[in-house]
């Protein structure tokens, strides 16, 4: 663990804040479903669209972005916009870290 996240003292993990909590709960109830790790794991490899990623998952347009409103919702993915086609791709680098850790973690045991 990095200093800047423990106590100083004790080295120790500091105490949540309500906030920030929830916030972190949310995240994991939104990685808790198939579906949007599947999502997720499809956009490691870079920007999909919609029809990309319904096709990838064999999922219905509207299902995948019935997720992809979700994970925006939490800043898992972000989106733009060319034309009429709407682009997704992970926020972040700690949401690829996330799922990668999640995947070792899932295969080691």
């Amino acid at each position: 663990m990095s200093e800047e996240h423990t106590h100083p003292e004790t080295g120790s993990a500091p105490a949540l804040d309500l906030a920030t909590a929830a916030t972190m709960a949310a995240l994991f109830k939104a990685l808790s479903d198939p579906t949007r790790v599947r999502i997720i794991a499809a956009l490691l490899e870079g920007e999909r669209c919609v029809y990309d990623l319904a096709g990838a998952l064999e999922m219905t347009h509207s299902a995948i972005s019935h997720q992809l409103q979700l994970l925006r919702n939490l800043r898992v993915v972000r989106y733009r916009k060319e034309g009429r086609h709407v682009f997704y791709a992970l926020d972040d680098a700690h949401i690829q870290g996330l799922l990668l850790q999640s995947l070792e973690h899932a295969r080691h045991g």
